[in-house]
């Protein structure tokens, strides 16, 4: 069954030092917290506060990611926000993620102002990262650098860090994008792990190490598993390509 939808928020008249954030909790039950208390709150599990529209003739291309760090679907507003959802997904400090985490309210000198960030991101240590997501053409614009700094003082505030992100490094997207066509669970060559890995002890190029299997076209997409979940450590700074080295990591992922 759906999630419930949230009702439409109310505005909170709040004093000036204040600021609160809506949210829905994961059993569906719409919540709110003053910013004081917010680090308490998982907001990694928090269900979209507001639906994204979608239809027919939308410049934005709406849908779902589906990701590998929960094991969850997460749904997107645009192209641009799937890419760093990716790129999120990919980056080995990040625990979880979620999409349209809260409604922020919250009161300034310039008057009462309500913003919903884009992501919020749990890193393995505990801390977290509030990302906005705008195309590269709006980051400068007086009306969302307004945004990024009254929201990044209140994430100042509950112990958060704030970014506000346009489009991706193209290398980085580039190599990103490809491992993650096989970021799902291993079915048919999940035998191969052992063997690839045994192999890796020592740096060895893509296409050399795909060369030892009976099955080369399988040992690939095992070789790729296992580059996006960091069991296969490689130079993403440079082009992924078939002489790519690769090396074993010391501490193993998730086949």
């Amino acid at each position: 069954m759906s999630p419930r939808r949230p009702r439409t928020l109310r505005p909170i008249h709040t004093a000036e030092d204040h600021s609160y954030l809506h949210y829905v909790d994961p059993a569906g039950t719409e919540r709110l917290t003053a910013a004081e208390h917010a680090a308490t709150v998982a907001f990694e599990d928090a269900l979209p506060i507001r639906a994204i529209p979608s239809y027919a003739g939308q410049r934005h291309t709406p849908g779902h990611y589906w990701s590998a760090s929960t094991d969850r679907l997460v749904g997107y507003e645009s192209y641009l926000e799937s890419k760093w959802m990716k790129l999120l997904d990919f980056d080995p400090q990040v625990a979880a993620f979620s999409a349209q985490p809260f409604t922020l309210e919250s009161r300034d000198a310039e008057g009462t102002w309500r913003h919903t960030p884009d992501l919020f991101v749990r890193r393995g240590d505990g801390t977290a990262l509030v990302l906005d997501v705008k195309d590269d053409a709006h980051l400068a614009t007086p009306t969302v650098r307004r945004q990024a700094r009254r929201t990044a003082a209140v994430c100042r505030t509950v112990g958060w860090e704030y970014a506000m992100a346009g489009e991706p490094d193209p290398l980085r997207w580039a190599t990103v994008a490809w491992l993650a066509g096989y970021r799902r669970p291993l079915r048919a060559g999940a035998a191969l792990v052992d063997a690839v890995l045994e192999l890796a002890g020592q740096p060895v190029a893509v296409g050399e190490l795909v060369s030892f299997q009976p099955v080369p076209e399988l040992a690939r997409a095992v070789v790729y598993h296992l580059m996006w979940h960091h069991r296969l450590t490689f130079d993403a700074t440079r082009p992924l390509r078939d002489h790519t080295r690769v090396h074993r990591a010391d501490v193993g992922g998730v086949a």
